[in-house]
C-alpha cells in the first residue's frame, strides 16, 4: 500500500499498532499506512508512549501548507493587533496634543489614568482566553476588537478624569483576551517550531504601532477639527473608527480552525491537524472540551510559571516604551515642535520592529526559544545604563534604540515558550493566558515607572528597567539550566510500567506529567 500524499513511511509509522495500543488501544483497526488521515482523525493518537511521532510528513506538502496558511490567517490578527496597540498606546501622543489639559489632569493623573486600564486588562486576561476556546477565536477576536474599537471613539468625548478612566476600564476588558487569544489561534495551525516567528508577525504590530502611531497621530493633528473633536480628541476618533471597520471585516474573514477552512482541501486540513497533534503526546483531538485538570495543569506548570514571570519583568520596559517614549523624546529634545517630538519617537520602534522578527526567525530556525531570551537581556541592560550614565541627549536618544532592538522580541518568544511547555488545547489555552496576565501586571507597574516629580532623567524609572532586565538574564539562564537537569532525569523513568493500568483520558490528562514528556528549551 503507498502512503498518501504528504506522508513518508518511517518507522515511527511502521511500528505504530504497539505504540498506539500501548495508549489503550485509540482504535483496532488502526492502520500506519494510512498515515496523516489516521493521524489526523479524532480518538487516534499521532505520537508513540515516549511522544514521538507515528507518521513523518513530507516537507514539500508542508512547506506549500504554512505558505496557505500564512498568508490567509496571518494578515487578519496581524492588523488587529496593530490597532489594538494603537488604541491602547494612543493616550502616549494624545498627552504631547494637549489631552492633560484639557482633562485638568495634575501630578500623577496621568499615570492613574494608564493604571485603570492594566486593572481590568489582568481581572479579564484568564477569562477572556477561556471564553475564547468556548466560543471559538472566528468569533471572539473580531467581537473584542468591535469592542475596544468603540471605547477608543468613546474617549475622544470624554471631559474629565473619572469619564476617561471608566472608558479606559472598559477598554482592558476587550483588549485582555486579543494577545493570548491571537496566540491560542495561531497554535491551532503551526508547530512548535514554526509559532515563534508567527507570532512575532502579529506581535511585531506593537513596535509598529508606536512608529505608526506616531506618524498618524502626527498626520491627524494637521487635520481640521470636527465639531467637539479638535486635536487629540481626532486621534481616538479617527483610530477608533478604523479599527471598527477592521473588526467588522475580520468577522468574514477569519477563519476558526482547520476543519472549517474552507480554503483548504480534505488532504490539507488533515495535514494541518495531524502535524500539529504529532507534537502531543497521548492525545487524540487536537481541540478537546474544555477540561479543568488541564486547565490546572496549563497554570501550575513551573516552566509556565517562571517563563511569565520573565514577561512580567520583559513588560516593564515594553509599556514603559509605549507609554513614555513621547515623554522622554520630549524631555531629550525640549526644544522641539510637537510634531517633530512625535516623528523622533518613530524610528526607534522601527528598529526594534525589525528585531522582533529576526530573534524568532531563529527560534524557527533552530526549534529553540530560552536561549534567544537569555540573549536579549544584555541589549536591554546596556540602554539602560547609557540612559543613567550619560546626559548628552544623543547618548539618550541612541539608548532606546537599544532597548527596543532587545526587549520587544520577548514577546513572541515568550508566548511561543508558554505554548511549547504544555500538551493540550485546554492547558495551552490556561498558559497562554497566564503568561499574558503575568506580562500585564507588568505593564501596570510600567504605569509607575516614569513619575512626573522624577522627570527629566528619570533615574527611577530607568534604573527600574536595569533591574528588571538584569534579573531577566538571571531567571531565564536558571530556566534553561533546569528544563536540562529535568529532561536528564525523565530519561531515566520507565514510560510504559507508569502508564500500565491508566484508561486513555487518564493518560491524556496527565499533561507535562506524563513520563514520556520532555520540556522544549
Amino acid at each position: 500500500m503507498t502512503a498518501p500524499s504528504g506522508v513518508v513511511a518511517s518507522d515511527a509509522s511502521a511500528r505504530s499498532h504497539e505504540d498506539v495500543e500501548a495508549l489503550d488501544k485509540p482504535s483496532p483497526d488502526y492502520d500506519g499506512e494510512k498515515g496523516i488521515q489516521s493521524a489526523a482523525e479524532i480518538g487516534y493518537t499521532a505520537t508513540d508512549s515516549h511522544g514521538t511521532p507515528l507518521v513523518e510528513f513530507d516537507r514539500v506538502d508542508e512547506r506549500k501548507l504554512r505558505t496557505k496558511i500564512d498568508l490567509m490567517v496571518v494578515p487578519t490578527v496581524s492588523l488587529l493587533y496593530l490597532f489594538c496597540f494603537i488604541d491602547r498606546a494612543n493616550i502616549g501622543n494624545a498627552r504631547l496634543a494637549g489631552l492633560e489639559t484639557d482633562l485638568g489632569l495634575h501630578g500623577d493623573d496621568y499615570n492613574q489614568l494608564l493604571s485603570i486600564f492594566y486593572i481590568s486588562y489582568i481581572l479579564f486576561e484568564i477569562p477572556c482566553n477561556l471564553l475564547c476556546k468556548k466560543m471559538g477565536p472566528g468569533w471572539f477576536l473580531p467581537m473584542s476588537s468591535l469592542g475596544f474599537g468603540i471605547c477608543s471613539i468613546g474617549t475622544a468625548f470624554v471631559h474629565d478624569l473619572p469619564a476617561a478612566s471608566g472608558v479606559r476600564f472598559l477598554l482592558g476588558i476587550f483588549e485582555a483576551g486579543m494577545m493570548p487569544g491571537i496566540s491560542y489561534y495561531l497554535s491551532r495551525w503551526y508547530r512548535r517550531s514554526e509559532l515563534a516567528f508567527r507570532l512575532s508577525l502579529f506581535i511585531v504590530m506593537a513596535p509598529l504601532a508606536g512608529a505608526f502611531g506616531g506618524l498618524l497621530a502626527s498626520a491627524i493633528l494637521m487635520l481640521p477639527g470636527f465639531g467637539i473633536l479638535h486635536t487629540w480628541r481626532m486621534i481616538f476618533a479617527i483610530e477608533g473608527i478604523i479599527t471598527v471597520g477592521l473588526s467588522l471585516i475580520s468577522f468574514l474573514t477569519l477563519t476558526d480552525r482547520p476543519e472549517t477552512a474552507h480554503w483548504l482541501s480534505q488532504e490539507e486540513k488533515d495535514l494541518a491537524i495531524a502535524r500539529v497533534k504529532s507534537e502531543r503526546v497521548a492525545q487524540t483531538s487536537v481541540l478537546d472540551k474544555l477540561n479543568w485538570k488541564k486547565i490546572q495543569l496549563g497554570f501550575w506548570n513551573p516552566v509556565i510559571q517562571v517563563n511569565a514571570f520573565i514577561f512580567l519583568l520583559n513588560n516593564i520596559t515594553v509599556q514603559g516604551l509605549a507609554f513614555f517614549t513621547p515623554t522622554i523624546v520630549s524631555t531629550i529634545y525640549p526644544n522641539y515642535s510637537t510634531i517633530q517630538k512625535q516623528l523622533y519617537t518613530v524610528p526607534p520602534y522601527i528598529v526594534g520592529a525589525v528585531f522582533e522578527v529576526i530573534f524568532p526567525l531563529l527560534s524557527w530556525r533552530f526549534d529553540r526559544r530560552q536561549i534567544l531570551i537569555i540573549l536579549t537581556a544584555p541589549l536591554t541592560m546596556m540602554g539602560y545604563i547609557m540612559f543613567l550614565a550619560s546626559d548628552e541627549p544623543r547618548v539618550r536618544y541612541a539608548a532606546t534604540f537599544f532597548t527596543a532592538i532587545s526587549c520587544f522580541a520577548v514577546g513572541p518568544l515568550a508566548n511561543a515558550q508558554a505554548s511549547a511547555q504544555v500538551v493540550s488545547d485546554s492547558s495551552r489555552s490556561m498558559s497562554l493566558a497566564t503568561n499574558m496576565m503575568y506580562g500585564n501586571v507588568g505593564g501596570l507597574i510600567a504605569t509607575w515607572s516614569y513619575l512626573s516629580w522624577d522627570g527629566p532623567d528619570y533615574p527611577i524609572g530607568n534604573g527600574l528597567n536595569l533591574a528588571a532586565s538584569s534579573l531577566i538574564l538571571v531567571l531565564s539562564t536558571l530556566l534553561l539550566l533546569w528544563m536540562q537537569w529535568d529532561n536528564r532525569r525523565r530519561e531515566k523513568r520507565d514510560v510504559e510500567l507508569e502508564l500500565q493500568g491508566k484508561s486513555q483520558s487518564e493518560i491524556e490528562s496527565l499533561e507535562w506529567k506524563h513520563p514520556g514528556w520532555r520540556w522544549k528549551p
